[in-house]
């Protein structure tokens, strides 16, 4: 009772919602975030302690530029929030570094739960799919036996909507129009519990992308 009254009045005020809702469909940095929203550092920095301590919100450092810290929702605190629609896209195009583990996964799960079209891409793509990533998408059902690595440049087209499932890929995409979910890197560390990891939170961030995104034949 005292925790749903604490998350409650965490998001009793316009600019927590304003994080919230930001947050809901991908992860920024403070700075990122509290630019786009217009807010003061100190004020920002306030409302999202308020969040951090109703568990609300959490911090996550890069696995790219290490002087940077993301934050990221903590949907188990908000079981019934939804997003609200995003925008209609032709294509949804997941982009990491070496598009050879987790952008693969993302691009096969969205195949899987949605109609609109998707791809996958790297910014500095490897030259096979991680063997791992094959072993966690056939213990849930995907096939990725014709996938295949790709550099962004030769897969993303103006009107996509992008989004970056790697610190390192966020990092060096620029101005580019984007969604960014800071998911860890299971390849750093090999074993089958880390790509279980990644899988369940690309798993949890697609389901509740799903239903705000459409296609414009929709």
């Amino acid at each position: 009772m005292i925790g749903r009254a604490r998350v409650h009045s965490a998001l009793g005020d316009p600019a927590r919602l304003a994080i919230v809702d930001w947050l809901a469909l991908g992860d920024a940095s403070p700075g990122e975030m509290g630019g786009a929203l217009g807010l003061p550092t100190n004020l920002f920095a306030h409302h999202v302690k308020i969040l951090q301590e109703a568990g609300v919100v959490e911090r996550r450092r890069s696995e790219g530029d290490r002087r940077r810290t993301y934050l990221r929702l903590v949907t188990e605190a908000l079981d019934d929030l939804m997003p609200a629609p995003l925008r209609r896209v032709p294509r949804v195009v997941f982009v990491c570094t070496h598009n050879s583990a987790r952008s693969q996964l993302a691009a096969a799960l969205w195949r899987q739960r949605s109609t609109v079209p998707t791809a996958s891409a790297g910014t500095s793509p490897a030259k096979r799919i991680n063997p791992r990533a094959f072993d966690v998408a056939r213990r849930h059902g995907l096939d990725l036996d014709q996938a295949r690595t790709s550099h962004l440049d030769e897969v993303v087209r103006p009107d996509d909507l992008v989004i970056a499932v790697c610190d390192p890929a966020h990092e060096q995409l620029g101005d580019r129009e984007r969604l960014h979910w800071s998911i860890a890197d299971p390849v750093r560390v090999g074993t089958q519990d880390a790509f279980e990891t990644a899988f369940t939170d690309i798993a949890r961030r697609i389901d509740r992308l799903v239903p705000a995104v459409q296609s414009p034949q929709e």
